[in-house]
């Protein structure tokens, strides 16, 4: 009896300390590029591992010389380019989420002929790279004369993701049908149904399909690379890359504080959404 309490504690202990190897790992990265930028650039240049410029105490003083320098830079304009980054992000959402929730709810809800075959081949688009679409689009958005603008960019999303219509036809079929029918009892049609009982009742998962293509979108760099021309209609990403290639050196201080300046508005977005993530992505699981 004692080896066999012993076995679930020893193998307890393991999972733990597997798990925080594995976030010390995911950890380091980011922890090494918020202490590289509140570091003058020669110490963020230095081989000398250290997590606080020398002296510690200008550790506030730098931090805001930092910050400050990136956000006043003409050469990388970040007001500008976060504002863009927005824009797409924001109405990229929005479409994303809508549309592929109504494209999940006809695929699950709505019987009609031929269903299955319409969900195996929305599925089969996830098999296609984007770099084989990349010359069909531009040639597309070259002809409706969006190429320089940011329409390529947000424009596709609201016509839905594949990924994000299984999602959500998933978290749909897991839903009493009792409620279909005690809504068209109360003479309520598929419109109703869908944005009266279906969508509130769906939170959890529209929340997992925004935060992932809100974090796609946001850090997009192939994207603007193709469709955007000039740089006042540069997003984050482009604007990153800019500025590490200007002057022909890196400031390593600078870019990691632009760097981190770019993750801020992700970290916090999940950290307000946090619970309503994992309970979407926890449901997801038990429904897959």
């Amino acid at each position: 009896m004692a080896e066999r309490r012993e076995q679930p504690g020893l193998m307890r202990a393991a999972l733990y300390g597997l798990l925080c190897t594995v976030a010390v790992m995911f950890l380091a990265p980011l922890v090494w590029m918020l202490a590289t930028s509140v570091k003058p650039e020669s110490q963020a240049a230095s081989t000398a591992v250290r997590l606080l410029p020398d002296p510690a105490s200008s550790v506030f003083s730098q931090a805001a010389a930092n910050y400050g320098q990136v956000w006043t830079d003409p050469t990388i304009d970040f007001p500008l380019y976060l504002r863009n980054t927005l824009v797409v992000a924001i109405l990229s959402v929005v479409g994303m989420t809508l549309s592929s929730a109504v494209v999940a709810y006809g695929l699950a809800r709505v019987p009609f002929r031929g269903r299955a075959g319409v969900m195996a081949l929305v599925l089969a688009t996830m098999m296609i790279p984007f770099p084989v679409l990349m010359a069909p689009l531009y040639v597309v958005f070259r002809e409706l004369g969006w190429i320089g603008t940011l329409k390529p960019l947000w424009v596709p999303a609201w016509f839905g993701g594949a990924f994000n219509i299984f999602l959500l036809r998933q978290f749909f079929m897991g839903l009493p049908r009792d409620l279909d029918e005690a809504a068209r009892i109360d003479g309520m049609g598929h419109v109703g149904i869908f944005f009266r009982v279906i969508l509130p009742l769906s939170k959890p998962a529209l929340a997992v399909v925004a935060l992932f293509h809100f974090i796609f979108v946001w850090n997009d760099f192939l994207g603007p690379l193709i469709f955007l021309t000039h740089r006042d209609q540069f997003t984050l990403a482009l604007g990153l890359q800019l500025y590490q290639g200007q002057a022909g050196m890196t400031p390593w201080n600078l870019l990691m504080a632009a760097s981190a300046m770019m993750i801020a508005p992700i970290v916090v977005l999940f950290a307000l959404t946090q619970r309503t993530f994992v309970r979407g992505v926890a449901q997801e699981g038990m429904k897959g």
